[in-house]
């Protein structure tokens, strides 16, 4: 069941990662060979330009010598209007699948099979002995029921909007981050879109926006009007629709995702990235998580919260590990100097970037980043 009616629009960055790729070819390798086919919908990405506070700008390719055009892909940019409606559409697809859009569930009534869902009126119920929540970052479900609070320090706020005509995007679709000076410790993000568009967008961590009061729309227009270098790439550049802003709950503490014949998965769960603020990946890969567990409470019938624990076991060994080193390396790009410091030793070691490379397909080569001693070994390398 869906409250939405597809296709529909959704406030997102509109990235998706090459976790989300690989897990959907797992699943079904047809639905990416699907979705590429529809090549006016989405553009592809092979790397990451990061932008230091002392503009030093560093290329980092998901893999070395990648070759566009005979390499399998490694992540889009899509916009979630045809994302979502995409994945919509393979779900109806599926015959063992009763799809409901437009129906808002506002009632979960807890009954000794499971629970009952209503809708406001009471004009739409439905019986389930076990509940798959994945109504998103502010779900009623998440916090009345299994009491999930928001915790500025572990979430983020950020607005986004749509450009036309932004000049000098990467001609391998790179998505762009920026540390910046003047929105340290948040980011700028500048990610290309088929038809000259591009999706660009500021985010922070609550705590540092509640006190600064900091205004995120305001900033992001004063970085697009006044940052020497982004004036210029903006100077022709057309605002489509407004700038909207959305919250962000970070992955970067451990939460109950499950009890007695029920799962969160996705931004229900706050399964979001602390560093790069991606959602869509980890809400595809605890979905897919869920989706074996469920297989087996259905097996042994049995949806206890003792069965349901090798869920949360399962996401914290798999995602869990992943999100808390982003939210240490989130803490350390927060001391510019640091940062300053590392990419002015990137920019000319290319070793150092084929092992940054590296972090985004293998988690051990992502803990060495916390280590000193590592950073001195490879910063001494040429």
């Amino acid at each position: 069941m869906d409250k939405a009616t597809f296709p529909r629009d959704k406030i997102c960055g509109d990235a998706i990662s090459g976790k989300a790729v690989t897990i959907l070819r797992r699943i079904d390798p047809g639905i990416i060979e699907r979705f590429e086919v529809a090549t006016a919908e989405q553009s592809s990405v092979w790397g990451i330009r990061f932008g230091a506070p002392n503009g030093k700008r560093i290329d980092v390719p998901f893999r070395p010598d990648y070759d566009p055009v005979k390499d399998p892909k490694q992540g889009f940019v899509s916009k979630r209007i045809d994302f979502d409606n995409r994945l919509v559409e393979e779900v109806k697809q599926r015959d063992n699948i009763e799809l409901h859009q437009g129906i808002s569930i506002e009632k979960y009534e807890r009954t000794t099979d499971g629970y009952l869902l209503s809708n406001a009126d009471g004009s739409f119920q439905v019986q389930a002995r076990l509940l798959i929540v994945a109504n998103g970052a502010h779900s009623v479900f998440s916090r009345h029921h299994v009491g999930l609070e928001k915790d500025e320090k572990h979430h983020a706020g950020a607005v986004r909007a749509y450009y036309r005509n932004v000049t000098g995007l990467h001609p391998d679709g790179f998505i762009e981050l920026y540390f910046l000076k003047e929105i340290n410790p948040g980011y700028f993000w500048v990610f290309g879109l088929p038809g000259g568009y591009a999706n660009v967008g500021l985010g922070m961590r609550s705590d540092f926006v509640s006190r600064r009061r900091y205004n995120l729309s305001k900033g992001m227009l004063e970085i697009i009007t006044n940052h020497p270098e982004f004036r210029e790439r903006f100077k022709d550049a057309e605002l489509v629709g407004k700038i909207t802003g959305y919250g962000l709950p970070l992955g970067s503490k451990q939460r109950q995702l499950s009890g007695d014949h029920f799962m969160l998965v996705g931004d229900a769960g706050y399964l979001i990235d602390p560093l790069s603020g991606e959602g869509i990946g980890n809400a595809i890969y605890s979905g897919s998580i869920a989706a074996e567990q469920a297989q087996q409470c259905l097996a042994n019938n049995d949806f206890s919260a003792k069965t349901m624990q090798a869920y949360d076991v399962r996401v914290a060994r798999v995602l869990g590990k992943e999100m808390e080193i982003s939210y240490r390396i989130q803490q350390m790009m927060a001391r510019p100097w640091l940062v300053n410091f590392t990419a002015n030793r990137v920019a000319r070691n290319p070793n150092l970037i084929y092992m940054i490379a590296q972090m985004y397909a293998d988690l051990e080569v992502r803990k060495q980043a916390l280590n000193p001693f590592f950073w001195i070994k490879s910063l001494r390398k040429r």
